[in-house]
C-alpha cells in the first residue's frame, strides 16, 4: 500500500481575505472553485502546490462542522487527505478498527472516506483513491495551469500537535496501517512524512515545504493559524 500527502484543508472565516494572504506570501493561484461543497454548507478556494493542493473552505452557515471547528480553534487547519493506492484495503482495516466514516465517494475517477475525528485525533483525516493516480478530481479538470513556478513546489511534511504525540502517532500509524520511524513521533509515508510533537491540544500545528528555487535564507510564515516553514 502506498500513502502521499495530497491535498491539505484549512477552515477560515473570511474566504477572500485568506485566500488573498496564501496568494500574496506563498505566491499560489486558485485552480478551482468546487460547487459540491455547498452541500456541507462551504464555499472554498483550491490552489496548487506542485501536484499537491492547499484549499480553504469558509462556512455559509453556522451550523456545519467547519464552523464549529472555527469556534473552537479560530482560523486554523482543518484537515488532510492522503492518496491511497488501495482504498479497498484501507476500507476494510478501518472496519476492523472500528473507525466511523463520516463521508465517502465513489466516483469513477475518485474514491474517498472521511474518517470521524474523534475516532483519530487532531483532523480530519481522508484517504482518496484517485484514477488515474497523477489526477485529482477536487482540484477541477484543468489544475495543472494554475501550478506557479514562484510557488512552493512539494508539500514535505505535516507537523500535528498532540497532548500524547506518542499515543496520538501510534494511533495514526495503527488506523494508517502505516509503521512508525524510529522515535516514535513520525510517520514516513511514500511522499511526505507526519510528524507528531507536544501541545496543549489536538491540531495540525504547521507544515514544511520544499521551495521551487533557492533562497539565501530560511523563512517561517504564520497563516490561518499554521506555520509553514521554507527552508533555505
Amino acid at each position: 500500500m502506498s500513502l502521499r500527502i495530497r491535498q491539505i484543508v484549512f477552515a477560515a472565516r473570511d474566504l477572500a481575505a485568506t485566500v488573498a494572504r496564501f496568494e500574496a506570501e506563498l505566491g499560489l493561484r486558485v485552480a478551482y472553485r468546487d460547487p459540491l461543497v455547498a452541500e456541507f454548507g462551504l464555499h472554498n478556494a483550491l490552489m496548487c502546490i506542485g501536484d499537491q493542493f492547499l484549499e480553504v473552505v469558509s462556512p455559509l452557515r453556522d451550523d456545519t462542522a467547519a464552523s464549529r471547528h472555527i469556534a473552537r480553534h479560530g482560523d486554523a487547519s482543518y484537515m488532510v487527505i492522503l492518496q491511497t493506492d488501495d482504498l479497498n484495503a484501507d476500507r476494510a482495516r478501518l472496519a476492523a478498527l472500528g473507525i466511523r466514516v463520516i463521508w465517502q465517494s465513489d466516483y469513477a475517477d475518485m474514491r474517498s472516506v472521511h474518517l470521524h475525528p474523534k475516532d483519530l485525533g487532531a483532523a480530519i483525516v481522508s484517504l482518496d483513491e484517485a484514477t488515474p493516480p497523477e489526477s485529482w478530481r477536487w482540484a477541477g479538470p484543468s489544475w495543472q495551469r494554475f501550478v506557479s513556478a514562484d510557488a512552493p513546489r512539494e508539500i514535505v511534511e505535516v507537523t500535528i500537535g498532540a497532548v500524547g504525540p506518542d499515543t496520538l502517532a501510534r494511533r495514526w500509524a495503527e488506523v494508517l496501517g502505516t509503521p512508525l520511524a524510529a522515535g516514535g513521533q513520525r510517520i514516513e509515508l511514500q511522499r511526505g512524512a507526519l510528524r507528531f510533537t507536544r501541545n496543549d491540544r489536538d491540531l495540525i500545528l504547521g507544515y514544511r515545504l520544499a521551495r521551487s528555487d533557492a533562497a539565501p535564507e530560511a523563512q517561517v510564515l504564520s497563516i490561518c493559524g499554521a506555520q509553514f516553514e521554507l527552508p533555505a
